[in-house]
């Protein structure tokens, strides 16, 4: 198997010297997950979800609630709730 491509909304992959191409939906569909949001997730623009959630997450996942600007949080950088 190579690793997995995403490209214009679709999964790319060979596994089995099978040629496999799934969009979101189909994908949720085969593994019994919800598609819902995905094309959210991967874009790199998030204005779509606007300034005040943004900041909202920025503040949650960096662990950060004094933050005023919505930033990138690298997943090295975060720290476990826990």
């Amino acid at each position: 198997m190579r690793a997995m491509l995403f490209t214009n909304g679709v999964v790319t992959s060979i596994v089995n010297d099978h040629d496999l191409q799934l969009d979101a939906k189909k994908l949720g569909e085969l593994l019994g997950v919800s598609s819902e949001g995905f094309d959210v997730y991967v874009r790199e623009d998030k204005s779509v979800l606007g300034e005040e959630w943004l900041l909202e997450l920025t503040q949650k996942l960096a662990q950060k609630p004094h933050l005023t600007v919505s930033q990138s949080v690298r997943k090295a950088k975060m720290i476990p709730l826990h």
